[in-house]
């Protein structure tokens, strides 16, 4: 039968050989252990010997660290909660307005109007936009004309010329006589989602959802 004695560091904290330790169940020291660790050194010292005034201040230091760093985090995480919520405010803000997404779909505003704009890397003589319906035809043909290079915008009630309301849904833009570097739409915003992982809120739109830094403006 064998037999395992009990060793004491200078603190006085029990010590034991590798092959005598239990798992705890524990993989890192928390604050309180720490505290505890500090406690427990400072009851153990030597009644007989002078205190040593540096290792005092020290330990006291370390205790004061701790605490500090403790309640700096908690004022981290209410800040950054606080940042979260502001950041929601601002995007709800929005709803109602319409913002400029680069997308090559046009969706009709309340009013039922299509507009969009293209961005021209060089002149171009003969452009056009061509509004596209979900079947493949072409429902609306936009001449713009001669173009300098630079942003171009267009338009559309969605009416014939008889005035009747002839699209009332998304349309695909196809550019003619030009290559443009971006092609965008204006969309509504209808609704702000927020993440349950608390990431950063999205504006949801009838061309899709998107993230407030993907507005090239607002309006």
């Amino acid at each position: 039968m064998s037999t395992t004695s009990n060793v004491t560091d200078s603190a006085g904290i029990p010590a034991y050989s590798p092959s005598t330790v239990k798992a705890t169940g524990k993989s890192e020291m928390g604050q309180a252990d720490f505290l505890r660790l500090l406690t427990a050194q400072m009851q153990t010292q030597d009644p007989f010997e002078p205190m040593d005034n540096a290792q005092m201040v020290a330990q006291m230091a370390t205790i004061t660290n701790s605490s500090g760093i403790a309640e700096m985090n908690a004022t981290m995480k209410s800040l950054a909660s606080q940042l979260t919520g502001s950041r929601l405010g601002d995007a709800a803000s929005w709803i109602g307005k319409s913002m400029l997404v680069e997308s090559n779909i046009a969706a009709p505003d309340a009013a039922g109007q299509y507009i969009g704009q293209l961005t021209l890397g060089s002149d171009a003589e003969n452009v056009s936009v061509d509004l596209v319906d979900g079947n493949g035809n072409t429902v609306k043909t936009i001449d713009l004309g001669a173009q300098s290079k630079g942003d171009v915008n267009f338009y559309w009630d969605g009416k014939d010329e008889a005035g009747e309301t002839v699209a009332d849904g998304p349309l695909q833009i196809k550019v003619n006589g030009a290559n443009p570097n971006r092609v965008a739409s204006w969309a509504a915003i209808a609704a702000v989602q927020s993440p349950a992982d608390g990431s950063a809120s999205k504006l949801i739109t009838a061309l899709g959802t998107y993230s407030p830094a993907d507005a090239i403006s607002l309006a």
